[in-house]
């Protein structure tokens, strides 16, 4: 789950992490209205989507009056924002954090995230910052300074010191990043967070270490024990057909692909996506229906699914372990009929009573293309496209 920017320093402001002062607006009189609060003589007029680059896109500009960030907010408002991490369609902008200008010195970059080679949560630091950090980690590693955490003893002020060391903090300024990166740890765990990131992180003329920017993503899997962040979501902000699987208990992702995917386990549709693209296919999502495929399941699956217009083909791989193959075949076939399937229909079943599903799959008068294993389903959803 993701959150807004100004929604994250909120999160931040509260575990002790230094914000710049903002108010959110929803039409242009409030961001007005904001500017004149802030009373500083330059404001921040910031889109808010749930997506990176948006200083680039156009979506981060500053204001040297009221009047001209009210002109801003204007224009920003109802604009579709498109950035690298938007696609080519942008997102709607529907509210903006008007936020005071400060005296920046030097820019750098922070995150926080799960390194799961090493087990830890491990914090990168850059003096590389307001820019894409992913493109300084492709280009100059070397420039993206590390340090895993000890889960026992928790993060470590001598940690801190020797990232502020190495961007080449100094003075007064090495004690608060020290206490910066204390908050920000202590945010990413209480919250149950995948990612905190910060880019850029600031240093003011006076040394002070102010988080410019807010990026948190949130592990689903911990959402029911995190109530307040849940009443962050922003369904608006979310693609309809991964809002529609939540609903459902469904694990989707819409790829960019022409066949449509519907398997039980996250591991079998990784290697089910693994093999359409071996053999030369392009997989349209990951659609992970659960070790109990109901009928109800199988059938909100196939209309997430057929949702997507570059759909072709669909292919179904299911493990018949909880549920069985000849139940999952019935729910195979009443989902069909009810979304009055018209693409081809790729079925691979294996496990207990597979042969009754498969029987089931055969004689159930439907254009169902059957498949022995998981090579040959994903070569015959290939050639169904192709025909």
């Amino acid at each position: 789950m993701k959150i807004h920017e100004y929604q994250g320093k909120q999160i931040f402001k509260k575990y002790g992490v230094p914000v710049p002062r903002g108010i959110v607006a929803k039409t242009a009189e409030e961001a007005e209205l904001a500017a004149q609060q802030l009373g500083t003589k330059v404001v921040v007029v910031k889109a808010q989507i749930h997506a990176g680059g948006r200083g680039k896109g156009g979506g981060v500009k500053l204001a040297k009056s009221p009047a001209e960030a009210k002109a801003l907010a204007s224009q920003m408002l109802g604009m579709m924002l498109k950035t690298a991490q938007t696609g080519p369609e942008g997102q709607k902008v529907s509210t903006l954090y008007i936020e005071e200008g400060l005296d920046i010195e030097k820019e750098y970059y922070l995150g926080v995230t799960l390194d799961r080679s090493l087990s830890r949560i491990t914090f990168m630091a850059s003096t590389e910052g307001g820019v894409e950090i992913e493109e300084v980690a492709a280009k100059h590693p070397e420039k993206i300074l590390k340090e895993a955490v000890d889960p026992a003893v928790g993060f470590q002020a001598f940690q801190g010191r020797k990232l502020a060391f190495g961007l080449g903090l100094t003075g007064d300024s090495v004690g608060k990043f020290v206490k910066f990166c204390q908050g920000l740890y202590n945010a990413y765990v209480e919250t149950d967070a995948s990612l905190a990131e910060i880019n850029p992180l600031v240093r003011l003329k006076d040394g002070s270490v102010v988080a410019l920017d807010a990026k948190l993503n949130f592990d689903d899997n911990a959402l029911y024990r995190q109530k307040d962040v849940v009443a962050m979501r922003d369904p608006a902000e979310e693609d309809p057909r991964e809002a529609q699987a939540k609903e459902h208990d469904l694990a989707y992702i819409a790829l960019d692909g022409d066949i449509g995917c519907m398997v039980n386990g996250a591991g079998l549709a990784m290697a089910t996506m693994d093999t359409i693209k071996l053999v030369g296919g392009q997989p349209a999502n990951f659609l992970d229906v659960g070790g109990g495929a109901s009928k109800e399941k199988v059938t909100a699956a196939f209309k997430l699914i057929l949702a997507d217009p570059s759909v072709k083909a669909v292919m179904v791989n299911i493990f018949g372990g909880i549920m069985k193959c000849d139940v999952i075949a019935e729910g195979i076939i009443a989902a069909a009929k009810e979304v009055h399937l018209a693409v081809p229909l790729v079925v691979r079943l294996e496990g207990t009573n597979v042969e009754r599903g498969k029987e089931l799959l055969k004689s159930s008068g439907l254009a169902i293309i059957p498949a022995d294993n998981l090579r040959q389903a994903a070569e015959k959803a290939v050639a169904a496209i192709k025909r």
